[in-house]
């Protein structure tokens, strides 16, 4: 079983959205979900904002990575499942995030089910991967490699062990137009890191 110290800090272009999704966590959040949650670097940032957090992953090892890292926690708990079959409290949570998560998943039906499992007046967070589809797309990720390329040498970029990894399918123009139809009101942004963000409150 892993142990605390195993886990060193490390940087990412996942970890770099990590203070924005933080920043909007609801005051006063008392359940709070990460979907994708991996080793659990997240879902322990997110304890010091909501008095309880759970994280969901797909993949078993990196759930058996959390709990072993995380396991004096009381406010943690890991789950290994799909997110869209879990047996997740509906409207349960106050906040909802997911880093590079939902292009493993059809996009439709995880924002469909991330949207079910939030309480009217929760906020959500998708932090995701797209792929370029047009001219423009293609411009701006050639514009932003330099940079893209220098930040990841300098900061040390890597990834957890074992994290599984896919290619997304989307463009960034179709997430958006879904985002859009299913989340009204959605404040969608593309990063300079080959990341979008989706933020969005539920009606209360």
């Amino acid at each position: 079983m892993p142990q605390r110290d195993e886990l060193k800090p490390y940087w990412n272009t996942n970890v770099a959205r990590h203070p924005g999704i933080l920043r909007a966590v609801p005051p006063g959040c008392a359940e709070a979900l990460d979907v994708g949650c991996g080793d659990g670097l997240l879902a322990r940032k997110l304890t010091a904002r909501s008095r309880r957090v759970t994280g969901i992953d797909a993949a078993p090892a990196m759930v058996d990575r959390a709990r072993g890292l995380w396991s004096d926690r009381t406010d943690l708990t890991f789950l290994a499942g799909d997110v869209l079959t879990a047996d997740l409290p509906v409207g349960g949570y106050d906040f909802v995030c997911s880093v590079s998560a939902v292009h493993h998943m059809d996009f439709t039906a995880a924002l469909v089910r991330l949207r079910e499992l939030l309480r009217p007046g929760g906020t959500l967070v998708v932090v995701g991967l797209a792929r370029e589809t047009n001219p423009t797309e293609w411009a701006a990720f050639l514009a932003a490699a330099p940079v893209v390329r220098v930040t990841k040498l300098v900061r040390g970029a890597c990834d957890p062990e074992g994290m599984p990894a896919t290619d997304a399918q989307l463009g960034y123009g179709q997430v958006r137009a879904e985002a859009r139809r299913l989340l009204p009101g959605v404040r969608y942004r593309r990063h300079l890191l080959r990341r979008y963000s989706l933020t969005w409150t539920k009606p209360a």
